[in-house]
């Protein structure tokens, strides 16, 4: 194994999942705003759905970079006890 390439798929993997709750925390926000504030506003019951739906396949993207950012951080503990 190419430690070097691991240690860096890992810190990338990282920034995936940071920026997966990122996604996720502003989607949760705007649901929340068109809720307290603009659910009568034509079109936003389509626009909260769109979000509703980006925010869900963000919550299952994050957890399979996730996994594999885990896979990885296992791998690399496993080659540096060698």
């Amino acid at each position: 194994m190419n430690i070097e390439f691991a240690q860096q798929a890992l810190m990338e993997r990282h920034a995936e999942v940071e920026l997966y709750q990122f996604n996720i925390d502003n989607y949760k926000k705007a649901i929340e705003e068109i809720d307290q504030y603009y659910s009568e506003r034509r079109g936003m019951k389509e626009f909260r759905d769109s979000l509703k739906d980006l925010l869900e396949s963000s919550e299952t993207e994050q957890l399979k970079a996730i996994i594999i950012r885990d896979v990885i951080a296992k791998q690399l503990a496993e080659e540096t006890e060698q």
